[in-house]
């Protein structure tokens, strides 16, 4: 687990455990657990309105001030939240994520990408 200041726990290993915890809670009682209940076709909806919205508020906050770039925050921290939820479901870790991001560090996204496609 990854840890910050003082041992506490990093906010995506808590959320990651919250989600886990809720993944066979009542529909009823969880939104994260409504969603798991109605499978990946609406939880992948979720994040594509999620994207989009992001989408929308980062255009507006190109050119917006605070209150705008508070939306495109709030905004990524839904999409965000909303991928978190798909890799849960899938029964993936985010550190999978983390991972893979940091083995990227330090390499050209040019090459990044060109290694994909081989």
């Amino acid at each position: 687990m990854t840890t910050t200041t003082a041992n506490q726990p990093s906010v995506l290993d808590a959320l990651a455990e919250v989600l886990k915890q809720r993944r066979h809670a009542s529909a009823e009682d969880s939104y994260v657990a409504s969603l798991h209940h109605k499978g990946l076709n609406k939880i992948l909806e979720k994040i594509g309105e999620e994207a989009t919205e992001t989408l929308l508020a980062a255009k507006d906050a190109e050119h917006g001030g605070a209150p705008e770039r508070k939306a495109l925050i709030a905004e990524t921290a839904d999409l965000w939240f909303h991928s978190l939820v798909m890799l849960s479901h899938l029964e993936l870790d985010h550190q999978c994520v983390l991972d893979e991001l940091a083995r990227r560090f330090g390499i050209s996204g040019h090459d990044e990408k060109a290694s994909r496609t081989q």
